[in-house]
This record gives C-alpha cells, sequence and structure tokens, in this order.
C-alpha cells in the first residue's frame, strides 16, 4: 500500500490540524527539512490553513444562527438605549 503524501492525509480535527500546523512551523523554522521536504510542508501548511479558517468560519455562522436575536446592545433590555432614554 502507499505511504500517502502530506497533502493526502485528511484532518480529523480543528485542533489536530492547529498541532500540525505548529508541528509543521517549527520544523521549517529550525531549518530541520531539505528543500523538496520544505515545499511540501509549505504547501500542507497551506491547507492546513484553509481548513482551519473554513472551519472556523463554519462555527462563527453556527454560533450566529443559535444567539439569534440574544445578541442585544445592554441598554435594551429595559426598553432604554445607551444613553438610559426610553
Amino acid at each position: 500500500m502507499p505511504k500517502k503524501t502530506p497533502s493526502e492525509q485528511p484532518v480529523a480535527s480543528f485542533e489536530e490540524a492547529m498541532e500540525e500546523l505548529e508541528q509543521l512551523v517549527a520544523r521549517m523554522e529550525a531549518g530541520e527539512l531539505p528543500l523538496e521536504a520544505s515545499l511540501a510542508a509549505y504547501q500542507r501548511g497551506s491547507e492546513l490553513v484553509k481548513y482551519c479558517a473554513a472551519q472556523l468560519e463554519r462555527v462563527e455562522k453556527q454560533v450566529k444562527v443559535l444567539e439569534g436575536e440574544m445578541l442585544k446592545p445592554f441598554g435594551d433590555e429595559d426598553g432604554e438605549d445607551e444613553d438610559g432614554e426610553t
């Protein structure tokens, strides 16, 4: 069975993607990787960043749906605006 290249490896969760991204950055910054491996790491890192950004956007949309009308300025609770006027 052929070994998967870094860009073919699935991401299980946001947290795992962030951990893998941190490890890639650390290895690249340390200069541990030869040129070809650095290029592959950069490509994988780009994929991980896109995945994480998409996950954050998805969760942000879910939070907005769940909160609905709950997000109001504090003064609106009693029918007052921010200056305390009705």
